[in-house]
């Protein structure tokens, strides 16, 4: 987990993409709100969602894998439901919604 959520930070660090980091460890209050917030269908069959959970405001962006695989794509910033630095490669990705 450690791992997964150094590489989103390091990833909108490097690109200078505004983020809130929320800590759920030592928060009560932030570990509800995700809890709350991630949709039903992106939820773990037994226990609950495990970080790095990537949100614009409160709208549920996806897991670590989603971010993953939009990195991949180069199409993070739509991921992200941001626009794109000029010079950006930017490529819509249209699948069925399970994040």
């Amino acid at each position: 987990i450690k791992k997964q959520q150094q590489d989103v930070l390091g990833f909108l660090e490097a690109n200078k993409i505004e983020f809130e980091e929320k800590d759920i460890a030592a928060n009560e209050e932030n570990r509800k709100w995700m809890r709350e917030n991630v949709p039903e269908d992106s939820r773990p069959a037994s226990g609950n969602p495990l970080p790095p959970r990537l949100f614009n405001d409160s709208r549920y962006l996806g897991d670590y894998e989603a971010f993953f695989e939009a990195r991949e794509n180069n199409a993070v910033y739509a991921f992200l439901g941001l626009t794109a630095p000029p010079g950006s490669k930017v490529c819509v990705c249209i699948a069925p919604s399970k994040q």
